[in-house]
């Protein structure tokens, strides 16, 4: 949220909503009103153009794009993982646990190694070195009988059973499957003039709309459905605009996919559409020295600010009733941020 709006806000104690309040005005508005291909198109020709980067800095820029709560390393593929930025970069590995690298979760070889792709954050994940190497180039998949699985068997290799194709394939956990998704929607959105000059994937990329075969776009739709969009992914969309200067309009706007490749092609997008479904309002007062939040549908973050603008506390909140311990004796402003948007109240607390 840009400061100007917040100080605004904060005069006028104004409630504030915005499906993602980092979009910057007027961002995809030459995507308004389209449909199908032109939509993707006109959406290719917004986020193409970024700020390169080097493989070297990509190290540097996972300590902002995936970084935990606890400051470790984001592993995409095992879920045992803690390791440490810069210390645990990969090297050489004998195992799992032994150091992260950087996954193309879009193979590179896909894209002959060609740039700007080979660097662009939107693909690629910090991960455990040694699933990594298990996964190689197979294509993303579903897999019931799995030959190899990392740890807990959070992360799968075996072969396909999601109908359409039967090859060899990696299934990522269930809470990353709408983040990888999405970064596969991006990938052939975003360089989709250069699609035909790559070797690609016969299993997966096609060179003209709609750009991904048959059965991975089923597959994608399905995850993205059933893995909504998550703060974790709004964060990292954020952080990598602030880097690369461009975003994924399908972390910004979800239904994007159904628009170009679901249930929803026959309908044009609209910046608006979908907002009424975003819309809500949490219950959220202040008593006993607690900030209590109930009825909480998502996951996110609550920050109080006073009139001033200081920021006096920050925290994680969680589906459910959520009570923060904060002493607070001056109106303030509480601010929650999920995947539903932006939510602002100003709020007084009752003199005793």
């Amino acid at each position: 949220m840009k400061k100007t709006t917040f100080s605004i806000l904060l005069l006028w104690g104004l409630i504030f909503f915005s499906p993602s309040a980092q979009i910057p005005i007027n961002y995809y508005s030459s995507a308004e009103g389209k449909i199908q291909a032109t939509l993707k198109t006109a959406l290719s020709n917004i986020i193409l153009t970024h700020t390169e980067r080097s493989y070297a800095n990509l190290w540097t820029d996972f300590q902002t794009t995936d970084k935990r709560a606890d400051g470790k390393v984001w592993d995409i593929y095992s879920i045992t993982t803690n390791y440490v930025f810069v210390t645990n970069q990969c090297g050489n590995y004998s195992g799992e646990g032994s150091c992260y690298n950087r996954e193309h979760s879009f193979p590179k070889s896909w894209f002959n190694d060609g740039t700007p792709m080979y660097t662009d954050l939107f693909h690629l994940y910090p991960s455990d070195g040694y699933v990594n190497g298990r996964r190689g180039n197979d294509p993303f998949g579903e897999v019931a009988s799995p030959s190899y699985s990392s740890a807990n068997g959070y992360s799968k290799l075996g072969t396909c059973t999601f109908p359409g194709y039967s090859g060899s394939v990696f299934e990522p956990n269930d809470e990353l499957k709408g983040d990888l998704a999405r970064s596969y929607f991006y990938m052939v959105t975003a360089y989709e003039s250069v699609l035909p000059s790559w070797p690609g994937s016969d299993q997966i990329v096609k060179n003209t709309y709609p750009s991904l075969s048959a059965w991975s776009i089923e597959l994608f739709l399905k995850w993205s459905r059933q893995d909504p969009v998550s703060q974790k992914e709004i964060n990292r969309n954020n952080a990598i605009y602030n880097i690369q200067h461009n975003r994924n309009p399908f972390i910004d706007y979800p239904q994007l996919a159904e628009n170009i490749w679901g249930n929803k092609q026959s309908e044009a997008f609209s910046s608006l559409t979908g907002i009424e479904d975003h819309l809500y309002t949490p219950t959220i007062y202040y008593a006993n020295s607690e900030l209590i939040i109930e009825d909480f549908t998502s996951e996110g973050t609550i920050s109080i600010y006073n009139l001033q603008g200081k920021l006096i506390h920050s925290s994680q909140i969680f589906t459910g009733t959520n009570r923060i311990s904060v002493e607070v004796k001056n109106t303030f402003i509480a601010v929650i941020s999920s995947n539903k948007g932006t939510y602002s109240k100003k709020i007084t607390p009752e003199k005793n």
